[in-house]
């Protein structure tokens, strides 16, 4: 049984040999004048040193603030200001880009990019040392005093929301007691299935700058056995994982189950997946004959959850459930407030499609960093929206039609890109896709399809007869585009805003 061991590639690092190097960067970033609701920026992909920095962080009572490393120069130096970092660690090929951005008050630290990131990245080896002038973060920590006074209320991770619109906003969370300490160890037993036991051996498969692998990965290496970085998703190396290390626990997001799924027959039952226990996914809608193969295949063991980073996790079901109620993202948990609400915030009856506004009672409460007015927006008395339409059904599970900004309005009809990429997925000779809204001169909006193909003998005609087949004809989507290659983040999901902007470019419209 391993007890408390982080593998990344052919390095380890035990919790014993961890937790010194936390109290060290605890006491060095006190040292360096950090306080608490100062922030700590991490541009790092997942690597021991995203544990020790965001935890040290913590510990000395500031902000650890992930920063998604595909932004650009100008969008990282947006959050640096934003949050008014005191310090930054960053892998030492993520530096060059955003030099220039970074502030003269800033310190800097460089984490040296290990070779298992550097070969899943194709990253050369000059670009991974500590370039001349910088300091290296491994030989600052040394020379550090641990910290030691007793700990104030500990924040969590400021996570920078996506900015789909307009700049991302940074939720920040007040600083957690020891009651709101042990609700959270409850929840995430839950959602996540993490409890104290070495006998949980987990892989983290999603970039910790997002919200919920933050979480998890942050947990796991706080309570599970084993913990596996996997550099960069990949299908079929997730199998050879979960056999190689008897895998119990797995945070996943949908998109990696369609990957899965299209591994040839072959692959798919070469691996002993007997030991998973505890699957759980999140982020992203699942269309229902996925999570349907998933079940099949792996056995009941997946379950879901569904909140955002304002609000936790709010809605949970298991792999039951989910066959009996296709489509769900899960049922309030005992300890929520939800509300389904029209455009005038009057509340809706089952059944009726609404935004979605909740909380968790007893959660630490947050506002936007620097943007108190925009929390307001938000929010709904004490609830808040994660901005997802859906509706309750009658016996409490919430079904989501798509993210309301989503949604495309064409010639007054309401759209849901989410139910057509549902049915699209599920095409064979489709690998992936993203439907979205487009300028319109008739109809406000029409619908885009770009879609990428594992059968390249598909056409656009294909396409349009197999949606019309299941889906009421205004739903197809007037424009089809053929993609080599999606824009991706690292847990594969798309960039749909990318795809999307250009139309409303040209036409010189915002969205």
């Amino acid at each position: 049984m391993y007890e408390g061991l982080i593998l990344s590639g052919k390095r380890q690092l035990s919790r014993a040999e961890m937790e010194p190097r936390v109290l060290k960067a605890a006491g060095g970033f006190e040292k360096l004048g950090v306080g608490e609701d100062d922030a700590v920026c991490l541009l790092l992909r997942n690597d021991f040193a995203f544990f020790e920095a965001s935890m040290g962080a913590t510990l000395a009572g500031a902000y650890a603030v992930p920063i998604n490393w595909h932004g650009s120069a100008d969008e990282v130096a947006y959050i640096l200001d934003d949050c008014d970092a005191k310090a930054l660690v960053v892998h030492a090929d993520m530096l060059p880009p955003i030099e220039k951005a970074i502030p003269d008050d800033c310190a800097v630290f460089v984490v040296e990019t290990p070779d298992e990131i550097a070969a899943s990245y194709g990253i050369p080896d000059e670009a991974r040392r500590t370039p001349a002038g910088r300091t290296n973060w491994d030989r600052w920590l040394a020379e550090q005093p641990a910290f030691a006074r007793e700990p104030s209320g500990q924040r969590t991770n400021m996570i920078y929301t996506s900015g789909t619109t307009g700049n991302p906003k940074g939720v920040r969370r007040d600083p957690a007691d020891l009651a709101t300490q042990e609700k959270m160890n409850e929840l995430f037993g839950i959602v996540f299935g993490l409890k104290p036991d070495n006998s949980i051996r987990t892989v983290i498969t999603g970039p910790m700058y997002h919200s919920a692998p933050n979480a998890y990965g942050l947990w796991s290496a706080k309570m599970a056995g084993l913990v596996i970085l996997q550099p960069r998703f990949d299908a079929e190396d997730l199998l050879r994982l979960i056999e190689e290390y008897r895998i119990t626990h797995v945070h996943m997001v949908p998109t990696m189950f369609v990957r899965l799924l299209k591994l040839p027959e072959a692959v798919r039952t070469k691996y002993d997946l007997s030991s998973l226990k505890f699957v759980v996914h999140a982020a992203a809608p699942c269309p229902p004959d996925v999570k349907r193969q998933m079940i099949e295949w792996w056995g009941p063991v997946i379950n879901e959850y569904y909140g955002g980073t304002e609000t936790g996790a709010v809605f949970f079901h298991n792999s039951d459930e989910a066959l009996r109620k296709p489509g769900t993202v899960g049922r309030a948990l005992p300890w929520a407030d939800v509300k389904v609400v029209d455009d005038n915030m009057n509340e809706l009856p089952q059944g009726e499609i609404g935004e979605v506004f909740m909380r968790l009672k007893g959660w630490p409460d947050f506002t936007y960093n620097k943007n108190d007015a925009k929390r307001a927006e938000a929010g709904l008395g004490d609830l808040v929206t994660c901005g997802d339409v859906g509706f309750l059904d009658e016996d409490g599970f919430l079904f989501l039609c798509d993210r309301k900004k989503d949604m495309v309005i064409s010639g007054g009809v309401n759209i849901y890109p989410a139910e057509i990429e549902s049915v699209l997925i599920g095409m064979p000779g489709v690998r992936d896709c993203a439907v979205f809204g487009i300028p319109d001169d008739e109809f406000g909006e029409s619908l885009a399809a770009h879609v990428q193909l594992a059968d390249q003998n598909l056409s656009e005609a294909d396409i349009r007869s197999f949606l019309a087949s299941k889906l009421a004809k205004f739903k197809v989507p007037k424009l089809i585009v053929f993609e080599a290659e999606l824009p991706r983040q690292d847990s594969g999901k798309i960039f749909k805003r990318k795809l999307r902007e250009p139309y409303w470019e040209a036409a010189g419209r915002q969205i």
